[in-house]
């Protein structure tokens, strides 16, 4: 049973009181509701009259939503939580800035670039912004770092979420992002036990498999969440992962296909993070609908309280509220959810809330912000900070043939060459990227620093010395990025013409502004940099380095040459 007078909660006897006197007041339909987190998706879903349906009928414990704008968002938080007899925890996704958490926030630096900057402080710098922006539209609690290891090049799901595959690193990457988180009223987080990057599949797609022994798990994983468990970090993400080395020892005799998703498995949630790590917190499911979960051998009705009977205490989205709810419902009736593992779920959801005093403010009438705090959002100061974390984290992987310094004097004319990517699939929903406004700006940046930029897609290569007569050079930009549709992510020349035929006839100039690995499908490129985010800022310091006005800081990562030779030279 949890403890909520020691770590991570910490609670007062006052606290403490307010989570019991909670609880015992609660009907039986309130108790299943509060182990739910539940996602208002669109504008409709967040009319007020929807949002007090939805919590009086389902009694959700916490919210996560489809970003908005800032003024949308902040009346949503206010509408929640006034129509919310017990306080809810509202969910950011800020990995990477608080365009994690809102549509006008700004985007700071995903955790390869973190990693790049090699500091503590850019990290702090990032989570504390992030904190900021997110907190002014009612967030309390952030799904937020990744502390993945990237040990397979291949794996592209956290390839640029994560910070690197150095453990002591990530450990001091997390821990500073949890110092600036705790510069707001927030919940900790950190994502996905028992570890995502160590292969290539993608758990939106399928079950995840990380395949270490017990004794390279201890090393590695095990190391990193034992000391940010002992850090403090208030609530784990479980990805839906199997971990089969442990399942088969604390599960002896356990057979090949009896092994589950973390999410789904006793041995590794009750057992090996909350008894063998000494885990006190919470623990929430990564999002339900995933196939890694939701495409599991056991149905649907057995997952919804399968999850919370394993050790999760918080069920990620409801697929169907009514049936979900239900089969929640129908497995505390039949035994799957013990009495004794409701009331321990109930108590660190609880203990959360009294953690961040969100009962005070609940009775202050001050659990979303005032609105002028939304001032934050994007504003200028953030985005000085965005340009200077970017000077910072750009980085030269290799410059074979001396192409740089890219200046108008050598390469005024620059064909321009953009690979996009797919849409994005994020909580169920599909997203169109924003390809043509990214084309836009660089067009724009480009030009203002005196390129002349021919950025149309042609039908056919044409001939090779009129092609050569007519620029001095290619700009070849990757932005290949997604997930929930491939489970590896790789360039996709969706013209013939945009093929790199012309590296072997002009110098050409690769910019990535996205996953790391894509010397795997460029290798013969001679000049290769990583600018890791799709923002302006980003694409403007990596511009300015190129030029040859500021130098290259960012640290590269070995898995950048993706194990092989050739990728090198």
């Amino acid at each position: 049973m949890v403890d909520l007078r020691q770590k991570p909660y910490n609670l007062s006897e006052e606290q403490v009181q307010w989570v019991e006197e909670t609880i015992r007041s609660m009907s039986l339909e309130e108790k299943i509701g509060q182990l739910f987190v539940n996602m208002v998706a669109n504008e409709e879903e967040r009319r007020p009259e929807n949002i007090k349906k939805v919590l009086d009928t389902y009694h959700p414990g916490a919210i996560r939503y489809h970003n908005a704008s800032k003024e949308e968002l902040w009346e949503m938080a206010k509408n929640l939580q006034d129509a919310s007899r017990i306080p809810l925890l509202i969910a950011s996704n800020c990995e990477m800035g608080g365009n994690g958490g809102v549509n006008e926030g700004t985007m700071l630096a995903n955790g390869a670039a973190m990693a790049a900057m090699d500091s503590e402080d850019a990290v702090y710098e990032v989570a504390s912004i992030s904190a900021k922006e997110s907190a002014a539209v009612g967030c309390n609690w952030n799904f937020a770092p990744v502390v993945d290891l990237t040990y397979n090049w291949r794996n592209t799901i956290v390839q640029l979420r994560a910070f690197n595959d150095k453990p002591d690193d990530v450990i001091r990457y997390a821990a500073a992002f949890f110092r600036g988180m705790r510069t707001q009223n927030f919940a900790t987080c950190m994502k996905h036990f028992p570890g995502d990057g160590t292969e290539e599949n993608d758990q939106h797609l399928i079950m995840g498999i990380n395949d270490m022994s017990v004794e390279e798990w201890d090393k590695s994983f095990g190391r990193v969440y034992k000391a940010l468990i002992d850090e403090g970090c208030m609530t784990i993400m479980a990805g839906h992962i199997a971990l089969p080395a442990y399942s088969r020892k604390l599960c002896p005799g356990i057979r090949d296909e009896d092994i589950r998703p973390a999410t789904l498995a006793p041995e590794l949630i009750t057992g090996l993070l909350k008894g063998q790590l000494g885990f006190n917190g919470l623990v929430v499911t990564d999002a339900s609908h995933m196939i890694g979960m939701f495409g599991s051998s056991v149905s649907r009705r057995e997952q919804v309280p399968g999850a919370i009977a394993a050790g999760c205490d918080m069920f990620l989205f409801f697929n169907d509220r009514d049936e979900d709810f239900g089969y929640m419902m129908e497995g505390y009736k039949n035994g799957t959810i013990t009495q004794e593992r409701l009331n321990d779920a109930l108590h660190r959801i609880l203990g959360v809330k009294a953690a961040l005093n969100l009962h005070v403010h609940k009775r202050e009438g001050t659990l979303v912000p005032p609105r002028e705090n939304l001032l934050v959002v994007g504003c200028k100061e953030h985005h000085q900070t965005a340009a200077a974390l970017a000077d910072r984290y750009i980085t030269l992987v290799k410059d074979r043939r001396s192409y740089l310094p890219m200046t108008t004097e050598k390469y005024r004319r620059l064909k321009l060459v953009y690979i996009g990517s797919e849409a994005t699939v994020i909580a169920g929903t599909k997203f169109k990227s924003n390809d043509q406004e990214i084309i836009g700006d660089i067009v724009s940046q480009l030009e203002s620093r005196g390129f002349e930029v021919d950025a149309v897609v042609e039908q056919k290569k044409g001939r090779m010395e009129e092609f050569k007569a007519r620029y001095d050079a290619v700009l070849l930009v990757l932005n290949v990025q997604g997930f929930a549709q491939f489970n590896t992510m790789r360039i996709k020349w969706d013209e013939p013409a945009k093929q790199p035929w012309y590296m072997s006839e002009l110098p050409t100039f690769v910019l990535s502004l996205s996953l790391t690995n894509n010397l795997i499908d460029v290798p013969m490129a001679r000049c290769y940099i990583n600018a890791y985010m799709p923002s302006h800022e980003a694409f403007e310091a990596a511009l300015s380095k190129m030029m040859g006005k500021s130098k290259f800081m960012g640290r590269l990562n070995d898995n950048v040459f993706c194990n092989r030779w050739e990728t090198r030279f």
